[in-house]
């Protein structure tokens, strides 16, 4: 049974306002293990996966649904797991989309005080605390990164890939912005930090910036295939309790 989780904001809160006693952050680092542990053990068996991100709040009649419904499709018939945030929105419609073809669908959820509820398109899901252990998860799993029309969550997600690939903390897989028009302000930022010597013009060869299906996942595909490791599979272990 899905263990029910009681937000508690004063305790989020209080994580991000310096010292506290020694027990407090002994019991903070013990519960950020233990939600790594959850992670791990219920995606240990998943991928290779694509992860896609957007936002939340589109609903199904919202164009950016749509696009994101096919290019979850897209990516479950080149024969990637598709996970997401796990949540409504741009995340519902990619693992919509996957599941409209067969695919394979995971999520990591947020629990927030407005209660996130993973959306009914899931095969696998997981509900974290915090946001920097959901990340790790996201793209721990990952080989491929496309990132649909979005709010603040999704700039958060989008230079965390950016960071990660231009930094060689990860492979330089794919990162893939769908939407030009939406992200047009965003890259004429980037190319006014090149201007400003902040970033470096090869910088711009790490992402992909596209309103075409067919392009986008040439894109992953080419980079996947260049760049990324063979991916290892585990069998389960029933006297580990994996089922």
């Amino acid at each position: 049974m899905k263990e029910k989780y009681i937000y508690n904001r004063n305790n989020d809160l209080r994580i991000y306002q310096g010292p506290r006693s020694r027990f407090a952050e002994f019991t903070f680092a013990l519960s950020v293990f233990f939600q790594f542990i959850k992670g791990f053990r219920s995606l240990h068996f998943e991928g290779p996966c694509i992860s896609i991100f957007g936002s939340a709040r589109f609903k199904e009649d919202n164009i950016y649904y749509q696009q994101s419904r096919e290019m979850g499709a897209r990516v479950a018939q080149a024969g990637f797991h598709v996970v997401t945030g796990g949540g409504p929105g741009v995340m519902e419609a990619a693992s919509r989309g996957a599941k409209d073809v067969g695919g394979h669908t995971i999520g990591v959820n947020i629990e927030l005080p407005f209660e996130q509820k993973p959306n009914p398109f899931l095969d696998v899901w997981v509900d974290i605390r915090y946001f920097f252990v959901r990340k790790v998860l996201l793209f721990k799993y990952s080989v491929g990164f496309v990132i649909m029309p979005g709010g603040l969550g999704t700039l958060d997600e989008l230079f965390e890939a950016y960071t990660l690939v231009q930094c060689d903390k990860i492979p330089q897989f794919p990162i893939v912005l769908f939407g030009s028009e939406y992200w047009q302000h965003q890259v004429e930022q980037l190319k006014m930090m090149e201007a400003k010597h902040a970033i470096s013009p090869e910088d711009h060869d790490l992402y992909l910036v596209t309103d075409s299906h067919d392009e986008a996942m040439e894109f992953l595909l080419s980079r996947i295939h260049t760049y990324a490791p063979k991916y290892k599979t585990f069998r389960k272990k029933w006297w580990l309790g994996e089922r």
